[in-house]
């Protein structure tokens, strides 16, 4: 009944080859993203203050936050780099060690998903200046994003049951269910 999947056997960066032509993110969309960079970098301290302002007004979130400046200057690293056009293996592997991070903390992923709305609505901002074609492209990013971030909460659950359980196939039926 529960038959191994060809999903379980995508890994580390190739997540970010599935995932890419998963969302048909075209080499135009790239280069439009690309160019909307510098505006990103510019817009990212707006960005920053605001997703700060709203962690540090939520108690459970608050106490996640050792270094406001520090993590605020990776935040607005992370989003320019929504911009930077080129989404490849460097690029998700950039992104599952963001993840890992997270989940090393112990920051619970309802947390940095439910902020994804204030980067949305900066990144859709920006995108807007040249279009809806832009404006997707961003969408198809961000969802990039999210995908592979949220693949290192999912890597470090089936890792912890995989030695657990002595086996990731194992793992994996029970984590889906079987």
């Amino acid at each position: 009944m529960y038959d191994d999947r060809k999903s379980w056997n995508v890994k580390d960066a190739e997540i970010m080859r599935e995932l890419r032509g998963i969302l048909n993110l075209t080499a135009d969309e790239c280069a439009l993203l690309k160019g909307l960079q510098p505006a990103a970098k510019e817009a990212a301290p707006q960005l920053v203050a605001e997703f700060y302002e709203r962690l540090l007004a939520h108690e459970p979130t608050r106490e996640f936050i050792d270094d406001k400046e520090r993590l605020g200057n990776t935040l607005a690293n992370w989003f320019t780099e929504l911009f930077c056009g080129n989404y490849d293996d460097a690029y998700a592997l950039k992104r599952l060690s963001i993840g890992n991070v997270h989940v090393r903390i112990g920051l619970p992923i309802r947390y940095p998903l439910a902020m994804m709305d204030v980067i949305a609505n900066h990144g859709e901002r920006i995108a807007s200046t040249t279009g809806e074609a832009a404006v997707k492209a961003f969408r198809k990013v961000l969802a990039l994003d999210v995908a592979t971030f949220n693949q290192a909460y999912e890597n470090n659950q089936l890792h912890h049951l995989a030695e657990l359980t002595g086996s990731e196939r194992l793992a994996r039926r029970l984590l889906s269910g079987g």
